[in-house]
């Protein structure tokens, strides 16, 4: 899939790996233009077999996103319509992230706060430069609340009180206390964000799709009940010990010297390599 005619984004494949750089001047605002491109990208990533892992950064060193347009909020409804019956526009875009059978990856080297936080909150992992990276959720300075799913993702990452504290407070998380927070995966010297976050994807990338994509699935299905996770878990993992790419990827590994002293104390090399 060549992902041509974007505008705000510049798309590279390498390796089963798509790094998409976010690249809206000034200052990357999360205007309807960028949500466009997002959804486009969004669709596009989801429907490309070949893909396993997409890296989102910002080629704009200061902001990573900025926030959602205000004056775009503006123009919604000043009369409060009927309760919704299904998700809104961007919190739509956000969950085909979170739910795609890829690995989704934000790397993060400026600002992002509102919009852009929830952004980045839908996908899989979130790594932040130490010094750089700043996190907020703004909305309730402002009068409104996060309502493109920054509600619903942060009590599960980090906790009712903590994101309550983020929420509420409208401070700003630099990297570090992002990172104990839950906020994001971990804080790195911006020196090592990008090689560590770029080691990592062409790792995971090369695994075998349907174990990547079953095991994200099993993943999302512990915010079921805990009996029905299990049992959304067990047929999962059936399902991938049925795939071709586990029968050989496991005869491999045995072939090789799988369950002996010498394999398994290099384990994390010998999975790389099969």
């Amino acid at each position: 899939m060549p992902y041509e005619r974007y505008q705000r984004m510049k798309i590279q494949v390498d390796r089963r790996v798509a790094f998409v750089t976010i690249d809206h001047p000034p200052m990357n605002l999360l205007d309807i233009v960028l949500m466009k491109e997002l959804n486009r990208i969004g669709k596009e990533l989801e429907a490309d077999n070949e893909i396993r892992v997409a890296v989102f950064q910002s080629g704009n060193p200061d902001f990573f996103i900025a926030h959602a347009d205000i004056p775009m909020i503006l123009q919604l409804p000043k009369e409060v319509p009927p309760k919704p019956t299904s998700l809104a526009y961007f919190q739509r875009i956000a969950e085909r992230f979170r739910t795609m059978p890829k690995v989704t990856i934000g790397k993060i080297e400026g600002i992002v706060r509102g919009g852009g936080s929830e952004f980045i909150l839908s996908l899989d992992m979130r790594f932040g430069a130490i010094g750089r990276a700043i996190l907020s959720q703004p909305e309730v300075g402002l009068g409104i609340l996060p309502g493109g799913s920054g509600c619903q993702r942060l009590p599960r990452l980090m906790g009712r009180g903590r994101a309550l504290e983020v929420i509420l407070g409208c401070q700003d998380f630099p990297a570090e206390l992002a990172e104990r927070y839950g906020y994001i995966n971990r804080a790195l010297p911006p020196e090592e964000l990008t090689p560590f976050v770029e080691h990592l994807a062409y790792r995971m990338a090369s695994f075998p799709s349907e174990a990547i994509a079953l095991a994200k699935a099993s993943v999302n299905a512990a915010e079921l009940p805990l009996m029905e996770g299990l049992i959304e878990e067990a047929h999962y993992f059936n399902q991938s010990v049925a795939s071709r790419a586990a029968q050989e990827r496991m005869a491999r590994f045995m072939e090789i010297g799988g369950q002996t002293r010498k394999v398994e104390l290099k384990m994390s090399e010998v999975l790389q390599k099969l």
